[in-house]
């Protein structure tokens, strides 16, 4: 299984940001780390290697991108207002540098955007304020409501990055073209999250499998076994 690592500037951070790459050819699928993970962190837990099958045929090129949740969401030794920007700098990092980026290198349109855990939140934020850019997304164990990282603070830039406000209201076209999976499970601390945005979902018409497994935590064996179950979704 082909692997690479690289380091790019990104201006929209003002810093260095890395990323493990799995994978020759196929359809491109950028996976976000848990709580303050890191780049490495799907190889280090085995959802890579649970990939392997789809990577080694080409049907899919995984790209492990790094997180900021240290200096945005969990970095509360800061201003919640600086907390968010921060974040914001991160999504305009994805959608204006990586993302295009791993466009053309893919010859596609869209991309598919996944992540277990925390990393749901991000999959599932992008994918809605990005739609024409994400033609799958795969939430495994995901929370989508950041306000409880804030202290009661709230304002546009927490409203545009918290999905189950701000999806309610908004409308396009490429939400109802897009392969969306919420995979949780019977005991998984985050059912709640994904049941309720499903409810969201629902009331916009908008198509989704909410995959609730039996007998489960949230906890990485089962977001192994949710993993290569959803890329198998996949119109290659």
């Amino acid at each position: 299984m082909q692997e690479s690592y690289h380091r790019f500037y990104s201006h929209r951070l003002g810093r260095e940001i890395s990323m493990l790459v799995f994978g020759h050819w196929g359809y491109p699928v950028l996976i976000f780390p848990t709580s303050r993970g890191r780049y490495y962190e799907a190889k280090d837990f085995k959802l890579v290697e649970s990939a392997r099958w789809f990577i080694e045929t080409g049907k899919i090129k995984l790209y492990c991108i790094d997180s900021i949740d240290v200096d945005s969401w969990y970095a509360y030794h800061l201003h919640p207002a600086v907390r968010v920007y921060n974040h914001t700098c991160y999504d305009r990092m994805l959608n204006e540098e990586l993302v295009p980026a791993i466009q053309w290198e893919c010859n596609t349109s869209k991309i598919g955007v996944a992540g277990c855990s925390f990393g749901g939140y991000h999959a599932v934020n992008f994918a809605f304020k990005h739609p024409e850019k994400v033609g799958y997304l795969f939430s495994m164990g995901g929370a989508f409501d950041i306000k409880g990282f804030l202290h009661g603070y709230y304002d546009e830039n927490v409203y545009f990055n918290n999905p189950v406000d701000f999806i309610p209201n908004a409308f396009n076209e490429h939400f109802y073209r897009m392969g969306i999976v919420l995979g949780t499970s019977e005991y998984d601390i985050c059912r709640g999250d994904n049941e309720y945005l499903s409810h969201i979902l629902h009331q916009k018409g908008i198509p989704h499998w909410l995959d609730i497994r039996p007998l489960a935590n949230h906890d990485w064996p089962i977001w192994r076994e949710m993993f290569p179950h959803y890329l198998s979704q996949i119109n290659f």
